[in-house]
């Protein structure tokens, strides 16, 4: 593993995305606990798009306009939803008091999944980026991929981390103060708003 494959994937991870501001949210939102677990499930959200790469999945999705389009537009209609509901102020994008009702631990993993499952750039990105660190005439480059993937998602995992507890440190702040709240999830919402836009934007 190279020092070059740490920092690119670290520039990658640090880089805000939707599955960044979903654990954000979830951390303003929810507290320390929600957004452990929507980093959690943003990570596992990786996993079938490292499959994808590793079984050459991406290929096809990236060789059928048709599939690239249903998964891309499946995508964009989950971020104008989850944007809708955070206006709406139901779900855990919702910025709600300290008394709302606790959202379970499955339904913020779920959630966090879908985030990265439905980004069919998540499966071209790794069909494009692994391969560049094996060496083409490795006797084990599944075993390698496997090996950086990993390491990709632990990065993933810790980051986003990051990310939702610092949230939740401030969190105490956000609620207490109702235009600060407003003023967050119009925010919130904008910005799936605008990610929808730009992954609809976005080609093979």
């Amino acid at each position: 593993m190279s020092i070059e494959f740490l920092i690119t994937t670290l520039v990658v991870v640090v880089s805000p995305g939707t599955g960044a501001l979903y654990t954000i949210a979830a951390g303003l939102s929810r507290g320390r606990r929600a957004s452990l677990w929507a980093a959690f499930g943003c990570t596992v959200g990786i996993v079938p798009h490292m499959l994808a790469a590793i079984t050459g999945l991406a290929a096809v999705l990236h060789a059928s306009a048709l599939a690239f389009e249903i998964i891309k537009y499946l995508g964009v209609a989950y971020l104008l939803y989850m944007a809708w509901a955070t206006l709406r102020e139901t779900g855990s994008l919702s910025l709600n008091a300290r008394d709302a009702p606790a959202k379970s631990a499955g339904a913020v993993i779920l959630e966090s999944i879908l985030i990265n499952i439905l980004n069919p750039k998540l499966s071209i990105f790794f069909f494009a980026f692994l391969p560049q660190f094996v060496p083409v005439d490795s006797p084990n480059a599944v075993g390698q991929m496997l090996q950086l993937s990993g390491v990709f998602m632990l990065l993933t995992f810790l980051v986003f981390a990051a990310y939702g507890l610092f949230a939740a440190a401030v969190r105490g702040h956000v609620i207490s103060r109702p235009s600060i709240m407003t003023w967050m999830r119009r925010t919130f919402a904008g910005a799936f708003v605008l990610l929808g836009a730009r992954l609809a934007l976005t080609e093979r």
